[in-house]
């Protein structure tokens, strides 16, 4: 299929051909029939796309922040790595198109194959031929409405949003600053709820559009039509309400709607404008200054918006979805009128081009629609499955502790189940130009991330088919770097197809994941599995146990991990399905304290302060050592991340952050310079898995050590709850 995409980097825009996206569960597979433009946000986005870095930082200078604290964190070469693989990267457009229902995933009951309806989210309503949209980020499309106007149904919600947000009475005046896509449905909203509205925009066919939906006067901010107009509705006392729905630099629009406001009233912010609020002018009047967040209740929670949870309409009346919904029905009962809005309508074949004028000004427009062809559904279409090829009733393959040899001269190949910002930054840059390995297929859930991961790393194919890649007899290992939730059944599905399997932390959420993979283990006799437990493999570390040397008595390990918090929004927030956030990552130190000490635990002990994510957990080895891990999201950014201490035999083993090692004893050894960068074992690590493949030896971790390890990390749930220590069985 094909899809509208820019480089953020170069601000190349192109409409590439991408995989289908997977119809998953909890939504639907859109075949589109229109797509609206943004002529304010996409256009800002793809301005800033063609400016240069230094313009770009300007931009968006939250960015930069995050950038600088990555480099504390992280160290430059890391960083930039990140951030360059970011920017070089295909992003989306669009976020509001109206289409034709073409498979219905599992769990939905509201629609079905055929239906037409509007579908909203800048990650589920792209510029694209299909569309895999969750249940809460559409809507059917109410009898009589025209798709070309459904499409408007996510700047529609925008607009009412915003309008909720003032509180609008019976009889008020209300002012618009700004009178684009957003600004125009705003006067057209407030007219309906029985509110005058005064608009002011600097561009008069703007103005005389917003007077013929229904405005009462119109006119350039700056001249005296609006003051006047404003005064003489008000007697004087200055509007109710005013929207703020313009952008750009300006201040002008915060300044005028403290200048006609009357004494208490209301401001709502719904553009993306200068807020350099005049503290005089505000406090004054004692200005109400609200700000409307997008589409309404529900944005921004990946619970509502990917987990289909609706909020109670008792408690939340009006949520995205409601918002929605309820702006198609002012559309098709006539309160609402976008057929004057649209300026063109492109075929989705220009779109290039069609953004080119707008971006230039050759086209002249406040709304622009992309129209498809071929937007009829195939009604005989149905969902994707994933079923696991039948094994024979009692068939089991020999064990294979060891793995087949390639052929020599012939490269071993390589298929990724998922290309997010892990695998494109920390495992993908290594395996890209690594000598004997060949990229053979990325299999995504998302076309435009293949696409990306094939453009970027030379891979072969790129496709959301994970079955033909199982049932490629040519593919050697499966790289499995997807969400937390999914990495034991993909691996399951991987091992019971012959693959040798890298599977990144953590390889199962719950006791009965890690014995389903274990299962596959037994009926295959395939335990070719390797899991992301890098920094066992980190060269300074490594150097620093060979300096401390064996141990003839228990020892005592401190691990301080300062997590630090998470950014609002981050799938690790997602407990319910992707589980904890140390359950998801916890793996990590608890397989490098193992490694330290040369053994796997026998007992898990942790404690929780109240109130916060912050954990203390006791590991109990069995010659008496003991390993304390500190695992803390509350400590402060500017200290080091990871800090380790190991103790015994009169000697004192310290790693500062992987930037620096030190032994203290005999004779003390520190480290002679700092790494040109925090290398936390991942290349030494796919070096080690890939000759495994290659040479059908050993693979780098014994899996009982793979099991301890996911064991104790799931065992300091236990502990939690019951708050006693958890014994740990040694069988598998």
């Amino acid at each position: 299929m094909k899809q509208v995409v820019q480089n953020y980097k170069s601000g190349e825009l192109s409409v590439l051909d991408v995989p289908v996206p997977g119809c998953k569960p909890g939504g639907v597979l859109v075949r589109s029939a229109f797509s609206l433009i943004s002529t304010g946000t996409e256009m800002m986005k793809v301005s800033e796309a063609g400016m240069s870095m230094v313009g770009k930082a300007r931009s968006r200078p939250d960015q930069v922040a995050k950038v600088m604290q990555s480099v504390a964190t992280n160290g430059l070469p890391a960083t930039y790595r990140k951030v360059m693989g970011k920017l070089d990267s295909y992003t989306p457009l669009g976020y509001s198109l109206c289409g034709v229902v073409e498979q219905v995933g599992a769990g939905v009951d509201d629609v079905k194959v055929g239906d037409l309806v509007a579908c909203a989210g800048n990650e589920h309503a792209l510029h694209a031929e299909l569309n895999w949209v969750p249940k809460n980020l559409y809507t059917p499309v109410p009898e009589g409405l025209a798709p070309q106007h459904a499409a408007f149904g996510t700047v529609g919600s925008i607009a009412l949003q915003g309008v909720r947000q003032g509180e609008p009475q019976l009889g008020e005046v209300a002012l618009v600053i700004g009178l684009g896509l957003i600004g125009q449905l705003v006067v057209q909203l407030l007219t309906a709820a029985g509110v005058r509205v005064v608009g002011a925009d600097p561009d008069p066919v703007r103005c005389e559009l917003a007077e013929q939906l229904g405005a009462v006067a119109c006119g350039d901010p700056g001249s005296a039509v609006v003051e006047t107009a404003v005064a003489e509705l008000t007697d004087g006392h200055g509007v109710d309400q005013v929207y703020l729905a313009a952008g750009g630099g300006s201040n002008q629009p915060v300044e005028l709607a403290a200048q006609l406001s009357r004494d208490r009233g209301r401001v709502v912010d719904i553009g993306k404008c200068r807020l350099d609020l005049p503290w005089n002018a505000y406090y004054e009047k004692e200005l109400d200054v609200r700000f409307s967040r997008s589409y309404g209740p529900g944005r921004y929670d990946p619970e509502y918006e990917l987990a289909g949870r609706d909020y109670p309409i008792g408690y939340v009346r009006w949520t995205e979805r409601r918002n929605l919904a309820c702006f198609l029905d002012l559309a098709a009962r006539g309160r609402v009128d976008v057929a004057p809005l649209i300026s063109h309508i492109a075929d989705f074949d220009d779109a290039v081009e069609t953004y080119r004028r707008l971006k230039e000004g050759e086209l002249k427009a406040v709304a622009v629609l992309f129209r498809y062809a071929g937007a009829e559904p195939e009604r005989t279409a149905q969902a994707p499955t994933l079923t696991v090829p039948a094994v024979p009733s009692g068939a089991k393959a020999a064990s294979r502790a060891t793995g087949p040899v390639r052929p020599a001269g012939t490269p071993v190949r390589l298929a990724f189940v998922g290309a997010g910002n892990y695998a494109s930054s920390m495992l993908l840059p290594h395996l890209a130009q690594r000598e004997g390995v060949a990229l053979s297929t990325v299999v995504t859930t998302t076309a435009l991330s293949a696409a990306n991961a094939q453009r970027k790393f030379g891979f072969e194919r790129a496709t959301t088919d994970l079955d033909a890649v199982l049932g490629d007899d040519s593919v050697d290992a499966v790289f499995v770097v997807t969400r937390h939730s999914s990495h034991a059944e993909l691996t399951k599905r991987a091992l019971l197809a012959g693959k040798a399997v890298f599977v990144e932390k953590p390889l199962a959420l719950t006791e009965d994941e890690l014995a389903g993979v274990l299962a596959a283990v037994e009926e295959s006799g395939n335990d070719r599995l390797q899991v992301g437990f890098n920094r066992r493999f980190a060269p300074l570390l490594r150097e620093a146990k060979g300096r401390f040397g064996t141990r003839s008595g228990p020892a005592s390990l401190r691990y301080l991990v300062n997590a630090g918090r998470l950014q609002h929004g981050s799938w690790y927030l997602q407990q319910g399905t992707e589980g904890s956030r140390f359950a998801g990552e916890g793996g990590h130190f608890i397989d490098t304290a193992s490694w330290l000490l040369g053994a796997d635990p026998v007992s898990v002990y942790a404690v929780a302060p109240a109130g916060n994510e912050d954990l203390q957990i006791v590991l109990r080895y069995p010659d008496g050592s003991t390993a304390t891990l500190s695992y803390v999201t509350t400590g402060a950014s500017s200290f080091p991340k990871e800090t380790l201490d190991l103790v015994a035999d009169g000697k004192v083993l310290k790693l500062d952050d992987f930037v620096r090692a030190s032994v203290y004893g005999g004779k003390r050894w520190v480290s002679s310079r700092l790494p040109k960068a925090r290398d936390k074992g991942q290349s030494v690590e796919l070096a080690s898995f890939i000759k495994a493949v290659r040479t059908g030896g050993p693979m780098p971790v014994p899996l009982e050590s793979l099991v301890a390890t996911t064991a104790a990390t799931l065992a300091v749930q236990a502990a939690l709850v019951g708050g006693a220590p958890v014994t740990l069985a040694r069988s598998l």
